[in-house]
């Protein structure tokens, strides 16, 4: 009987049908290939590497789960594998992947016009045109039912005022999915770049998720035409769906990224020779290996069931809440604990902890914190009292 895998201690694999194992296989391999040997250097140049993106949209990646478009129709276990490869190599490439697909693809598709789905897909899957989603303000966070971006009717025309921040993508997008306050309640947007008052603005000096544009948006009386409303998407629950996507993603992506930081911290622990032996034979550094290895089991587990789930149109935003602050609590707790073994050069760009941990402690934060997607558990539990 061959001993259980390190890196798949319960043969997760196995329970993967063959395009699953491909995909994943194929993206995983160009994580090896393309993104380990510049991703270091763009996240200390506080650059995305944008040179990736075609190649990006060429594995199919945008949109995968989309049928038609130009989409490749993958099933949402392939997609989460995706992700969970994708962030092994950095949290900013599966931020990229997520955006565009998930939050500014799927609203599109779910909420927009034929018309709309026609102009904007292929493009966006081509990577031709490149989304960013505006939905959290300065005084909105966890709480965006309050937001103050807003749009009033002109004839047939609305004009938008207001400003977004924390925006992946922003910066080198096309388009933007906006949300903003109307007469009518909450309503969609697709402000596109070039529109007169609307702007954007990099924002730097972050210490996470250096490989990746975060922006602010800014609408100064911008003039949006009625073609670009989305005709259905009305009230606060469109958004948060687009926001039930990404959050899925980022439950298989938070995995990737604590595989990552626990493979180099094993390999150099077999070849770190400290009191005369190397730091694996050390009980104490076993026992580290074994709890990092039990908990990215049970994220592993926990998000193909998650999947599954997914596939079967079963799955229940509250599930994915918590795979949500499970995994990435575990990726965010086993990349630190990697960065520790690792012990003064644990410090370094030379290493992929670091970097992990650092890009981890926003993912905790952004889509949901910790404490939210806690409380959405919580209420589904307690028989949806609300104690926000």
């Amino acid at each position: 009987m061959a001993s259980p895998s390190a890196f798949d201690f319960y043969d997760v694999k196995s329970l993967l049908d063959e395009e699953e194992r491909q995909i994943q296989s194929t993206v995983g391999r160009w994580v090896d290939e393309r993104v380990e040997p510049v991703i270091a250097d763009a996240f200390d140049a506080h650059r995305f590497p944008e040179e990736l993106i075609p190649e990006i949209a060429d594995l199919g990646l945008l949109g995968c789960t989309i049928d038609g478009y130009d989409c490749a129709g993958l099933n949402n276990v392939s997609y989460g594998l995706i992700c969970q490869e994708l962030e092994r190599g950095d949290s900013g490439l599966r931020s990229f992947v997520s955006v565009q697909g998930s939050l500014c693809m799927y609203p599109i598709h779910a909420f927009g016009s034929e018309e709309q789905r026609q102009r904007w897909l292929p493009k966006m899957a081509s990577a031709e045109a490149i989304g960013c989603f505006g939905l959290t303000e300065p005084d909105g966070g966890s709480d965006p039912g309050t937001m103050k971006t807003h749009a009033k009717k002109d004839g047939s025309d609305w004009i938008l005022n207001g400003a977004k921040m924390w925006i992946t993508n922003g910066g080198i997008a096309h388009l933007a999915i906006v949300w903003a306050m109307t007469d009518d309640g909450i309503r969609g947007f697709i402000v596109e770049r070039g529109m007169k008052g609307f702007t954007t603005r990099d924002t730097l000096k972050k210490y996470s998720l250096r490989a990746s544009i975060t922006s602010e948006l800014f609408f100064d009386s911008v003039r949006v035409p009625q073609e670009n409303v989305l005709p259905e998407a009305k009230g606060l629950k469109a958004p948060l769906s687009c926001l039930t996507q990404a959050r899925y993603g980022i439950a298989w992506g938070a995995i990737g990224a604590a595989i990552g930081s626990y493979k180099t911290a094993l390999d150099f622990a077999q070849t770190r020779v400290l009191f005369g032996s190397p730091l694996t034979h050390k009980q104490t550094i076993q026992r580290r290996f074994a709890e990092m290895c039990r908990r990215i089991t049970t994220a592993q587990l926990l998000a193909l069931q998650l999947g599954r789930l997914k596939d079967q149109g079963k799955m229940h935003p509250t599930q994915v809440s918590m795979a949500k602050w499970n995994n990435v609590r575990m990726g965010l707790d086993v990349s630190r604990e990697a960065r520790d073994i690792l012990g003064a050069g644990g410090i370094s760009i030379e290493y992929s902890p670091i970097r992990h941990m650092l890009n981890l402690e926003s993912v905790i934060t952004y889509e949901g914190t910790e404490t939210i997607h806690e409380l959405a558990v919580g209420r589904e539990i307690c028989g949806g009292v609300n104690a926000f």
